[in-house]
């Protein structure tokens, strides 16, 4: 009795001894799950970490806005932890800086100029107007006065403006005013700087002298804090930032945001537009929709779509081609002939064409130039590729089988005459206007002609001078 008590207690003991064994590899193992997780955990955090970096390098066009836009968009949706712009460019077009620069300073996301050498003229405005600013060693950033091609300053009221929006810019970033504006006019002047509250002479930079425009090196932006820091390379930049080991990602131009590039170039626009225009007005010729009127208006929905896209197109823009193409559908429905709505209607709209090739801010001469040269180079070059075009389709076997001239001859056994031989010199009665074909009475027999190209208005006597199967040709009938 005492032996079999003595091994029930032997055998309870095993089982609490097994019992805490395996309680003890369980909890090992929760333990050895916990670490898998807190690692996987700071892993898939660390991955979540996610910074931006944006190329802005060679010309500042009208192609880059929507592309930066696009960037900063995406960015608030996804909360990356910040967006680094690669500046390197020595500048472009003012109305495209001023876009970009909009675009950052509303941005929510924390933005960093990182001046990869260079941020010259509209580059500059670009740079200052990012919350920080990080330049390469040797790297320059000013020089952002408004010049053409050849050198040339530009008119006043664009330094005016080009001036004060970099000051305004600056001021936003608490940056110096007074070096962003030398920046762009060399006629101002200063002596001293107020930096940390703290009044500063400025003896090193040859542009605080009248006639000379600022252009900061690396050290001297540091000196008078127009930039935060310096690095060589991205990865001293996110160090510096405190944001090693994040993802960084690169972005480039899609597809649509080169074709709209494409698509503003001003001799691109102009032939768009040209094209566009002409189509409409052959259409106008003749009876029905065709060809041309959907070729014109395909034109012109893509220029048109492209320059509100750019912000090129305002509304005063459009009412005023609007206006020209209303003055054109009187002249063609409402009054007989071809005078002055036509001739107003044409001017108007080319007037449309021109300005909506120039943006709305104040720019330099070389972009009102550069619009002109470009419609001129539009209107010739429209009108002598649509001659051109014209003569291939005439050779094509698809214009043989959309007219089918000459198919059914006489000698196979065909005849498309219409019987209208014997009205040869009888005279009619135009009961529409005819430009240049229309419809006439005739012996009170309505016939479908056309005339040899001059206009004739509805209810004027005409008198048949040919007639070649179904093709009827007249003319006005001047002995009545």
């Amino acid at each position: 009795m005492w032996y079999l008590l003595t091994e029930s207690k032997v055998i309870s003991y095993r089982s609490i001894f097994n019992f805490r064994a395996i309680l003890f590899k369980i909890n090992k193992y929760i333990f050895f799950l916990s670490v898998l997780l807190f690692l996987y955990t700071e892993s898939l955090l660390a991955t979540e970490k996610v910074v931006y970096r944006v190329p802005i390098q060679g010309v500042i066009d009208l192609g880059l806005p929507t592309f930066i836009e696009r960037i900063i968009n995406e960015a608030e949706t996804n909360q990356v932890e910040a967006i680094i712009f690669d500046i390197d460019t020595f500048g472009g077009r003012v109305d495209a800086a001023t876009q970009i620069k909009d675009a950052i300073l509303d941005s929510d996301v924390p933005t960093i100029a990182f001046i990869n050498r260079r941020a010259i003229s509209a580059g500059a405005l670009i740079s200052l107007s990012c919350e920080k600013i990080y330049m390469t060693g040797g790297g320059t950033i000013g020089a952002a006065t408004a010049v053409d091609m050849s050198g040339n300053k530009a008119s006043e009221k664009v330094i005016s403006y080009m001036r004060e929006e970099m000051a305004s810019t600056a001021e936003n970033r608490n940056r110096n005013s007074n070096i962003a504006k030398c920046m762009v006019d060399e006629e101002l002047s200063f002596t001293h700087v107020v930096i940390d509250d703290d009044s500063i002479e400025v003896t090193d930079l040859e542009g605080r002298k009248e006639g000379k425009l600022i252009t900061l090196t690396t050290e001297q932006a540091l000196k008078y804090k127009m930039a935060d820091g310096s690095a060589e390379d991205l990865v001293e930049l996110l160090a510096i930032i405190e944001l090693t080991g994040v993802e960084v990602k690169t972005f480039s131009e899609n597809w649509s945001e080169n074709l709209v590039r494409f698509l503003t170039n001003p001799v691109v626009a102009s032939l768009l537009t040209t094209f566009g225009f002409l189509g409409i007005l052959f259409e106008l010729q003749s009876p029905g929709w065709g060809i041309p009127g959907t070729f014109g208006a395909v034109c012109l929905t893509l220029s048109l779509s492209a320059s509100v896209i750019v912000k090129l197109a305002t509304k005063s823009d459009l009412l005023i081609v609007l206006f020209g193409l209303g003055l054109l559908m009187v002249e063609a429905f409402l009054i007989p002939g071809f005078g002055i709505a036509g001739l107003m209607g044409i001017g108007v709209i080319l007037w449309g064409l021109y300005m909506l090739l120039l943006p709305d801010v104040p720019v330099s001469q070389e972009i009102y130039d550069g619009a002109m040269t470009g419609l001129t180079i539009g209107l010739i070059g429209g009108i002598f590729a649509l001659i051109l075009l014209f003569k291939m389709m005439t050779k094509t076997k698809f214009w043989t089988k959309l007219t089918s001239p000459g198919i059914e001859s006489d000698d196979e056994g065909f005849n498309t005459s219409l019987g209208l031989e014997n009205f040869i010199g009888e005279t009619g009665l135009a009961t529409s206007d005819l430009r240049p074909s229309g419809w006439v009475l005739v012996n009170n027999k309505k016939i479908f002609v056309v005339t040899e190209g001059e206009f004739v208005d509805k209810n004027q006597q005409i008198k048949i001078l040919s007639v070649d199967g179904n093709r009827v040709v007249v003319r006005i009938n001047i002995t009545e």
